[in-house]
């Protein structure tokens, strides 16, 4: 990566330029100042503030029950660290669904209070009014489509999504619908690598995939998971860049020896 892309930062606009030279583009997820700053500093194109810190942060097992305020203060956390990375936080569960008002008031929040570039939100034409009242104000918006975590209880299983004939149908519709609305992008999460690649090769905005092959624009990881944090998460499409489970334990192992022995502090760690 070039000196100039590395410090340039980056925008909705800029991603669309990515994609329409062939650059893929690099997205992790963050929840938190410290998180952020490094992967800010490492050159990642764009941090995703998840819902999935109700998992990896909180401890639930479904992201149902992260509320705004908890993604206001992620989101606020993360922006607070970051000078080129383009920072988009999820609206969580309940705060889009079904309501295009409190949608937008939902979005303003998130924006106006957490300094953050772009929301995300999960769904199809389902959403559409939503997604329109919010992209009216001014907000860029970032679909999400094939297994969409916040409809867990509705389907009842992460298993891949759009196998079947009719939902792949369906998922290339809803991508053509949020692509004409306006969404600046759009995440595509654990489906078939060959619908990934023709829902990438159809539409002009960029496709982030998580389990959706490597024919889309991008792809993005929870980084609790690929830093190999959360050691009992092993689904196909996750590549484990360390192992920091391991790695850490032994550190406060030794810490924990240390202490106990006396050992710590020494006379040069002391005043």
């Amino acid at each position: 990566m070039s000196t100039e892309s590395k410090t340039r930062a980056v925008t909705t606009y800029r991603l669309s330029e990515m994609k329409a030279r062939g650059e893929k583009i690099s997205m992790l997820t963050a929840y938190d100042y410290s998180m952020a700053r490094i992967l800010d500093e490492a050159g990642i194109d764009v941090i995703l503030v998840g819902d999935s810190a109700a998992n990896v942060m909180a401890g639930y097992e479904t992201t149902v029950p992260m509320t705004l305020d908890h993604m206001i203060y992620h989101g606020r956390s993360v922006a607070r660290a970051v000078e080129r990375a383009l920072v988009v936080v999820d609206m969580p569960f309940g705060t889009y669904q079904g309501n295009s008002k409190e949608a937008l008031a939902s979005a303003i929040r998130i924006m106006k209070e957490t300094e953050a570039d772009a929301i995300k939100l999960e769904g199809g034409v389902e959403v559409l009014e939503s997604i329109t009242r919010i992209l009216s104000a001014g907000i860029p918006v970032m679909g999400h489509l094939g297994l969409t975590p916040q409809s867990i209880h509705k389907f009842g299983t992460y298993t891949v999504r759009a196998k079947e004939e009719a939902e792949a149908e369906k998922l290339l519709e809803d991508a053509i619908a949020l692509e004409q609305a306006g969404c600046f992008g759009i995440v595509l999460e654990k489906i078939p690598a060959t619908l990934g690649a023709k829902v990438a090769a159809r539409l002009k905005i960029p496709l982030i995939g998580i389990g959706a092959g490597n024919g889309v624009d991008g792809q993005v990881l929870v980084v609790h998971d690929m830093l190999g944090i959360n050691n009992e998460f092993s689904p196909r499409f996750l590549r484990r860049y360390a192992d920091l489970y391991s790695t850490m334990k032994n550190a406060f192992e030794s810490y924990i020896a240390d202490v106990k022995s006396g050992d710590f502090p020494n006379e040069k760690e002391q005043y």
